[in-house]
Order: C-alpha cells, then structure tokens, then sequence
C-alpha cells in the first residue's frame, strides 16, 4: 500500500506476570458468567457433593473392618456402624452398596459439573472472542500500525483458551480440591485427632517444597510462553517471505535464526519439566513417610487396643488421597496465574479506547462530493500534552521549525471538487497515500481541517463517512471463500446482475465464466491461488459493484502488466465517469488525463494544475516526467506513453 506510511515500531509486549488470583480481575470476568449463573451455581454444588463422595470410601472401609472382620467391634461403634445388620454377610452387602451407592454418585456429579463448566466455557470462550473481535473491528487503523499481528490474533485465541481452562479445569478442580481436603481432614480428626495431627505433621514440609515448586516453574513458564510467542513470530514472519528467503538463498541463516529461538523454548520447558521431575517425587516421600508415621504410631495403639485396624486403614487410604490434591492445587495456580495472566492482556486491549469515534449528533453535508483540506498537518507521532499545546498556538512556520515532530503533511491545502478527477503524485515517502487516509478518517489529523459535502470530517457518522468510498488498492487483498463473496463482501444490496455487470465493465468477467464454478469459484487465502493481475481486476469489480460517490485508486495499476492495464483502462474511464476520483497513479496514462494533478514534496504541496500547465512550469513535476517518459512518448495528440511504460514515479 502507502510507501509514504511510516508505521510506528511496535514494542515488543512486557510479559505480564500477574498474581495468581487477582480479585480485580475475576469480578470482571464474573460478568460473562452472569447469562450462565444456574449452570455455574449448579456445577459447584456439584463439584461439592463430588468431593464428599469422593471422601466416604475410605470410611466404609474402616466401618467394615472394625464392624466384621477384626475381633474389635467394641471400638468401631460408630454411627453407621449401629445402623447396619448384625449379621456380618448382610451387613458387609450394604456396605458394598454404600460403597457401590457413593461412586455412582461420584459419577453422576463429576459428569453434572464436567458438562455443564464445558458448556458454559464454551459460551464464555465465544462472548468473550466476539467482544474482543468486535473492539478491534472498531479500533482505528492506526492502532494496528503499532500493534503486531500475530499478537492481537494470540488474544484471540491463545488468551481466551487460557481463561477456558480456568473455568473448566482450574477454579472447580480447586474447589473440587478443597471441599476435598475439609472434608478429610474433618473425618479425620474425629476418628482420632491425635493420629490426624501426626499425619499433618509433613503438611510444612510439602508446604515449603510446594511454594519452590511453583515459584521455579512459574519463572520456567514464563520463559516459555515467550519463547513460543517468539517462535511463532519468527515462523509467521518467514512463512510469509519464503520467496524472499528463497531468493536470496538465506534459508540456511533462517535456520539457523529459528534453531536459536526453539532452542531457548526447549531449554525452557526443560526446566519446567525438571522442577516437575523433582517436585512429584519429594511429595510422594513425605507422604510416604506420613503413611509409615501412620503404620508407626498407629501399630502401637492397634496392640494397645486404642485403636482400631479400621482405622489405620482409613488413614492410610485418606494419607494417599489428602496429598494428591496438594499436588493438583500446585498445579491448579499455575493454571489460574496464566488466567490471570491472560485477563491482564485481553481487558488491556478492550479498554483501549478507539481514538477515531462517530460523534454523538453527527451531522449530514450538502451531498455535493466536494473535498476540501484546510491547512493540514499530520504526523503518526503520539504527541504528548506540552506538544499539543504548542501546536495549537504556534503558526506554521513555527511548527515547520520543530524537530521533535516528524511530520508526514505540512500545511497541506487543496480542493477537490464534484465530479473532479485529481492525480497525486510525488516521491516515495512524500505523503500521497496518507491524504487518501485521512480523507477516509483512518487517522485524525493533527491540525487543520478536512471537509466532506461542506461539513467537517469529525462531524460526520464514521460509518455513513466510510460509504461514500471505495478504494483499491496497490497490494490487491482477497479474503478466503468465493469470488462472488469478494466482491459483495456481504452486502446485501449487491444483486447477481449488479456483480455481473461489475465484473463486465472491468473486464473479468470472460475470466471467471472459464472457471468451473463461475462467481462460485473459491478463493484460498489471500487469493493465491490467482495472479496478481486477476486479483486486482476482482477488486476493481468489487469497487464498482458498490457503486462509490469518491472513488480512490492508490496506485492501482502499478502491481499489473501491461495487458492487464489495458483491459482495466477502459474500465477506469467508466468507473471515473460521474463521481469525484483520488488517484495516487504512478502510469502517465492515468495522471495526464487527470483534471487536476498534485505534486507532494517532503509533505508538502509544492505544485498543482494540470498535466500541461505542470509540464509549462518546469518544476518538480517536469523533473519527474523527463526522468522518467521523455523517452517514452508515443507522440500522440495526447502524449500518451508507449503501452510498455511500467516505471513508477517513486523509483
């Protein structure tokens, strides 16, 4: 597109580290779970009934020990055990259907609670993408000049299925977990308190080995999630110019480029992987050793008729269960930190207003087609408060002498009027293609005024503003789908005839009835399964389908061979007819015949008039047209240029 068009250089993004529960954050996103609150209500009920089963096992367990197979009923009267039937084959039987009873249970709740927190992040995951989708719909194009993106697409996807996996497998794990670890530690402590608290006696052990755990594997994380934003940076970048890596036979330094990258994700996960490795283990000793605490202390009361077998059972079964969730918690933070983590980043995006806004009462032109610049000066700078106080105030030869501005247009003035073609021409970088994106409201000017239809842009409805346009561009863009859907580009009003028509003038048409499917044809992405010619001609077709009051052409014919040119020339003509027409051409055959041509200058208008009275001037534009066609004229009436003319000006 614009070679004038200085981007902002995007800063690389600072990895957010976040807190691993950020209450700020999840009251927000208690706002998408609102439409779902049943569903989530019930899944922790769920998940709570779930934990409680989960517990009643080991207990069964004891009672049928101490109640039938030990010589120690005396000891194991419990509740339960007063309830069941004397004879120990019938009461072993309703044991094993409390059992068989509590594990249905289990099932039924974890089925409830997986279901229903998969749906609703599902809903979640959908509500949140199409706001953040939406917003970026909405965000002004300069916007996208400072943001890279292959970043913006990782909030899309990446960001959102983190926060998913907070909803299905974080947050209820961590309930599921603790409702758990309550519940044990509470049957537990009833069943023999003094056994109970020599089991917690590792719990500051695990504690402690679990807080290096995850301040290691964090850190590891961390490393990790920015070597792949790295590696898939690296390969979106080189996917994309593999011809120019291909060319220039740089595939072996490009290897070598992403070998470093992968090798530093590689040493990251590495890490991670030997913090898990040394992790898991340490906290299966120390439970270990609370089981032989267990078998130790509790031996010793079982021969002293303190205790019952039943008991030592349960704990022993309870001392395996109560550490696993531990070990899930650990890894649950971790989860719930790259939640957090991700929150950070997708509302960072959502609350960055857009800079460009349709008023509150916009207002309607007198419909006239009539642009007008008024002193405008524009620079893609982020100005500060102090700069812009002294824009406001200083006069342009004053704003003309500042070196802390890079300004791309200064005290550009100009009038296109109804009906009136207008050539903008000039050297790479002169600003041509960003007065078509102002004129378009793409960015705001920094000072200065552009009027449309006798009215100020900023007081237009954007959406109404945009309508009037239509534009093609040097870099023809196709989306994925049909050639039909690339010209209508969902618009309703663009009938069969319409498309077809279109498609006539500009001369595509034979081309895509010789295609099997005809307008049904598809495209793949970026359209490249089609020359470059075929599709700029598609673009010219979807221009004129849509029927634009101001046309703009920036450079549309630069990309394209000759015979492609003359097809589309005629079809120029017709689309010019009758409608006010920016073109930024580089062909002499376009900007001759223009009513009315500018030549920018280091963003400045240092000429304006007509092919002729510009050639009669002997300035900048009769500089560039002897560089360039003196030797091309064909010598007719018109001075058009032989038809192999393919030079631009900007070269």
């Amino acid at each position: 597109m614009a070679d004038d068009q200085q981007k902002q250089t995007p800063k690389a993004e600072e990895e957010i580290t976040g807190k691993a529960y950020d209450g700020r954050l999840m009251m927000r996103l208690a706002r998408y779970l609102k439409p779902y609150r049943w569903q989530t209500t019930v899944s922790v009920i769920a998940v709570s009934l779930r934990a409680a089963s989960d517990v009643v096992g080991p207990y069964l367990v004891k009672v049928a020990l101490d109640r039938y197979l030990t010589a120690q009923a005396h000891l194991g009267t419990g509740w339960l055990a007063r309830r069941l039937s004397d004879d120990p084959r019938v009461g072993l039987g309703q044991l094993a259907l409390l059992y068989l009873g509590a594990l249905l249970l289990a099932y039924a709740f974890e089925f409830t609670q997986t279901y229903l927190m998969q749906w609703t992040g599902q809903k979640v995951m959908f509500d949140l993408r199409r706001e953040i989708f939406r917003h970026m719909q909405r965000m002004h194009i300069g916007f996208f000049d400072a943001h890279a993106v292959g970043r913006l697409v990782t909030r899309l996807t990446s960001d959102v299925d983190a926060i998913n996996d907070m909803f299905t497998s974080g947050v209820l794990s961590m309930i599921d977990d603790v409702f758990a670890l309550a519940i044990m530690v509470a049957v537990m402590l009833a069943m023999n308190w003094r056994l109970a608290l020599l089991t917690f006696a590792v719990l500051p052990l695990i504690v402690l080995v679990t807080h290096l755990f995850r301040k290691s594997v964090r850190a590891s994380y961390r490393r990790v999630r920015t070597a792949i934003a790295r590696i898939n940076s690296f390969t979106q970048e080189h996917v994309s110019g593999m011809s120019v890596v291909q060319l220039f036979n740089r595939e072996e330094r490009a290897f070598r480029d992403f070998e470093v990258v992968n090798r530093q994700h590689m040493i990251a996960f590495k890490d991670t992987i030997f913090a898990y490795a040394l992790y898991y283990p340490a906290v299966e000793i120390l439970s270990s050793i609370a089981i032989a605490t267990i078998l130790w202390r509790g031996g010793f009361g079982v021969l002293r008729g303190a205790i019952t077998i039943g008991i030592i059972s349960a704990f022993i079964q309870y001392a395996q269960r109560f550490f696993r969730p531990i070990q899930d918690l650990s890894e649950k933070f971790n989860i719930l930190q790259a939640a957090m983590t991700a929150c950070e980043r997708i509302f960072r995006l959502l609350d960055t207003p857009s800079e460009i806004v349709s008023p509150e009462n916009p207002r309607l032109g007198d419909g006239s087609n009539r642009i007008e610049f008024r002193n405008v000066w524009f620079t893609y700078q982020t100005l500060s408060e102090e700069q812009r106080t002294a824009l406001a105030a200083g006069t342009p030869d004053q704003l003309a002498l500042r070196t802390d501005i890079e300004w791309i247009l200064k005290d550009v003035s100009f009038t296109v009027e109804p009906g009136e073609t207008v050539a903008i021409v000039g050297h790479t970088g002169a600003g041509k293609t960003t007065l078509t994106g102002l004129m378009m409201r793409f960015y705001e000017v920094t000072r200065g005024q552009i009027l449309l239809d006798g009215l100020d842009l900023r007081e237009h409805d954007l959406e109404a503003l945009r309508k009037h346009f239509a534009v093609v561009l040097q870099d023809p863009f196709l989306f994925s789908g049909t050639i039909a859907e690339n010209i209508r580009l969902g618009a309703e009003e663009i009938t069969d005839e319409r498309m077809v028509r279109a498609a006539r003038e500009v001369n595509v048409l034979d081309f895509v009835e010789s295609l099997p499917s005809g307008f049904d044809s598809p495209v793949i992405e970026r359209g490249n399964s089609l020359s470059t010619g075929q599709k700029q001609l598609i673009n010219f077709a979807r221009a004129l389908a849509f029927d634009p009051r101001i046309l703009i052409l920036d450079e549309a014919t630069s990309s394209v061979d000759t015979d492609t040119e003359l097809k589309i020339r005629s079809a120029l003509e017709n689309m010019i007819a009758g409608r006010t027409s920016v073109l930024i051409a580089h062909r002499l055959s376009t900007v001759q015949r223009a009513d009315k041509i500018l030549v920018m200058h280091k963003g400045q208008l240092r000429e304006m008039g007509t092919h002729q009275q510009l050639l009669a001037q002997r300035g900048i534009y009769y500089k560039l047209y002897q560089l360039q066609y003196k030797d091309q004229e064909t010598g007719s009436p018109h001075g058009e240029p032989a038809k192999t003319v393919t030079t631009a000006f900007a070269h």
